[in-house]
């Protein structure tokens, strides 16, 4: 089954398809990785996305398509993949379909409010690193780590006015993609808001698996 996967941050995605991996058997391919592949084993494609990382810039469509591409054509994409992060544009979509058919988009819906309840509501331990929620995973003791005593923290990517900026950056990324492939009948809407095995059953039903 080739699967796309779209979802606001916030909405599980890595968690989800890592569930859709065990579940399913092919491989969870995100562009991140893919890039960061590239560049470890220094392909030509990876020499240059390399490069424009380190210039500050954002990787073009070309050079990620072309990627994209390199990836779907390995031995274990050949049964099937979940895409995350890709496509992110009317033109990668476009592109995408020039050498792979998938069978369908899953839009992980979330609204914004539950979003920033989720992230921002998230704590990160300055000594260890461990992750904490203050409603949904708290730890014992209000602002220390259960693991080694340290400070917990909130990122400044977890407070509530950059989540607002990067749900905008989302939503008007992806609205178009929405539409695109719900027009084409591949969009299946998963609600994204209840515990992780709920989602994983509503995936399931969703998709008849």
């Amino acid at each position: 089954m080739k699967l796309v996967f779209l979802g606001p941050p916030g909405a599980g995605k890595g968690t989800l398809a890592a569930k859709a991996v065990e579940l399913l058997q092919i491989p969870h391919i995100s562009t991140g990785a893919i890039f960061r592949t590239a560049i470890a084993n220094k392909t030509p494609l990876g020499l240059k996305v390399k490069e424009i990382i380190d210039a500050g810039r954002l990787v073009d469509d070309e050079t990620t398509i072309a990627l994209v591409r390199e990836r779907l054509a390995e031995a274990d994409a050949q049964k099937g993949y979940i895409l995350d992060g890709f496509p992110r544009t009317i033109a990668q979509a476009e592109a995408l379909e020039g050498f792979s058919k998938i069978d369908r988009v899953v839009n992980f819906d979330i609204p914004d409010a539950a979003v920033i309840e989720r992230l921002s509501g998230r704590r990160v331990c300055k000594n260890c690193g461990a992750n904490y929620h203050i409603l949904f995973s708290k730890p014992k003791k209000d602002g220390i780590c259960d693991l080694c005593g340290g400070e917990l923290y909130t990122r400044d990517d977890d407070k509530p006015e950059a989540i607002q900026k990067r749900l905008e950056v989302y939503r008007a990324q992806t609205a178009p993609l929405i539409d695109y492939y719900r027009k084409k009948g591949l969009l299946v809407d998963v609600d994204a808001r209840p515990a992780v095995d709920q989602v994983i059953t509503n995936f399931r039903q969703a998709l008849k698996v």
